[in-house]
């Protein structure tokens, strides 16, 4: 078995295909109203996304997958999203993913 991390837009069409075969759990029926209610991307463009992001020197695939989740706008939510990997970026490459991710919005 391997372990692989995911998005909510990932999870959102998992659960969704999931739900039109069979009746969901309560707990699965949470996680889907909440992957609905906050990812707004298409599964494809979340996918490229996290791809290009992955390609950045510093961006772990744990990390892209949280970038591509909150879509962070501001140098403070990258910030914010990088503080636990004790990682500090230069403000071009802070820069760099608020550009990657203002493309996909």
């Amino acid at each position: 078995m391997s372990e692989q991390y995911v998005t909510l837009a990932e999870v959102r069409d998992l659960l969704a295909a999931e739900g039109e075969k069979r009746e969901l759990l309560t707990s699965q029926k949470a996680a889907l109203d909440h992957a609905q209610t906050v990812s707004y991307l298409t599964l494809e463009s979340t996918k490229d996304l996290v791809a290009e992001v992955s390609e950045l020197e510093d961006v772990s695939d744990a990390v892209a997958v949280k970038i591509a989740d909150l879509l962070p706008k501001h140098p403070e939510d990258v910030r914010a999203i990088f503080s636990k990997e004790r990682i500090t970026l230069d403000s071009d490459k802070i820069n760099q993913i608020i550009e990657i991710v203002a493309k996909y919005l």
